[in-house]
C-alpha cells in the first residue's frame, strides 16, 4: 500500500491488458472512501451514478444529476489525488445535441477534475464517444446491464444470454473500441461471453458480475465492505461487515448517552480554580 505512487494512465491500462496484469477498480463516492481506496492500492476509481442508490437513497440511478456527479467527483478527486478517477455521465446528460453533451462533459472534467468519463450504451452512442474522444476526453464504455436503461431492460437481469444478444454485445464492444474508448465495463453478462468479448478487443474490459476472464474487476466500496449497501447481488464478495460494526457502535453510544455514561470525566473540560471562583462570586 503506497500513498505516493505514480498515477496510472490510459497507456498504462492498455499495457496491463497486453501483459495480462489485472486492473482493480473501486467505485467510490466521497473523500474518505477515495482516500482509503487509494491507500489500499486501487488502480482506478469510479464515481458511479450508482451513488443515487447507495448514498442518496433513490430506487435507481435515473434521478442523479450533473450537479450530484460534480459534488461527489470533487470529493473523490480530493481524496485520491494520485489515482485515475473516472466519472459517470448521468441519465440523459449525453443523449441530446452534441453541444449540450460537450458542456456537461466539460463541467465534469474541469470542475470535478476527473481523468475520464464513463457512458452507458453501445453502437448507438459511438458517434458521441468519438466526438468526446476527439475533444481530448478519455472515455470508458459500459455495456451489458446498463442501469440507466433498467426500465427498458425490464429490471436488473443478466444480459447476453441468447445468441442474438451476445452478438449484439460483442458488436457494441467493437463499436466503442473503434470510437476511441480506452476501456469498457461489462456488467452482468455470462462469463463465457465476457471472455469472448475480452479476447476480441484490444482495450481492457472491466467486469462487474461478468466472471473471471475480464481484464479487470470493479466493485462498489459499500458493497465490498457491506456498509449499509442497499443490495447484495450474487457477483458481490464482501471483504468486511462494516455495517454491523457501525450499527453496534452507534447503539452503544445511544445507550451510554441515555444512561448518563457519556460523556465521562475524561471527555470534559474544566475551568481553572481562579476563574471558577470568580464566576461563582459574580453569580451570587
Amino acid at each position: 500500500m503506497d500513498e505516493k505512487r505514480k498515477m496510472l494512465s490510459v497507456t498504462d491500462f492498455r499495457k496491463m491488458k497486453k501483459e495480462g496484469s489485472k486492473i482493480a477498480m473501486v467505485t467510490a463516492y466521497d473523500y474518505p472512501a477515495a482516500k482509503l481506496s487509494e491507500k489500499a492500492g486501487a488502480d482506478m476509481l469510479l464515481v458511479g451514478d450508482s451513488l443515487g442508490m447507495v448514498v442518496l437513497g433513490y430506487e435507481s440511478t435515473i434521478p442523479v444529476t450533473i450537479e450530484d456527479m460534480l459534488h461527489h467527483t470533487k470529493a473523490v478527486t480530493r481524496g485520491a489525488p494520485n489515482t485515475f478517477v473516472v466519472t459517470d455521465m448521468p441519465f440523459l446528460s449525453y443523449h441530446g445535441n452534441i453541444d449540450t453533451t460537450m458542456k456537461n462533459a466539460a463541467r465534469l472534467m474541469q470542475e470535478g477534475l476527473c481523468r475520464a468519463l464513463k457512458l452507458e450504451g453501445g453502437a448507438e452512442i459511438a458517434s458521441t464517444v468519438s466526438a468526446l474522444v476527439k475533444a481530448g476526453i478519455p472515455i470508458v464504455g459500459h455495456i451489458g446491464l446498463t442501469p440507466q436503461a433498467v426500465h427498458q431492460l425490464g429490471g436488473y437481469r443478466v444480459q447476453g444470454k441468447d445468441t442474438a444478444q451476445a452478438e449484439k454485445l460483442l458488436s457494441d464492444a467493437v463499436s466503442l473500441e473503434q470510437a476511441g474508448a480506452f476501456a469498457v465495463v461489462l456488467e452482468m453478462v455470462p462469463e463465457e461471453l465476457a471472455q469472448w468479448i475480452s479476447s476480441r478487443i484490444s482495450i481492457p474490459t472491466i467486469g462487474i458480475g461478468a466472471g473471471r476472464y475480464c481484464d479487470g474487476q470493479v466493485l462498489v466500496y459499500h458493497d465490498l465492505l457491506q456498509y449499509a449497501s442497499p443490495l447484495k447481488p450474487k457477483f458481490v464478495k464482501s471483504y468486511a461487515e462494516l455495517g454491523q460494526h457501525v450499527t453496534e457502535a452507534v447503539h452503544s453510544y445511544v445507550t451510554e448517552v441515555k444512561a448518563g455514561q457519556f460523556p465521562a470525566e475524561e471527555h470534559v473540560f474544566h475551568l481553572n480554580e481562579t476563574v471558577s471562583a470568580d464566576l461563582k462570586h459574580k453569580l451570587k
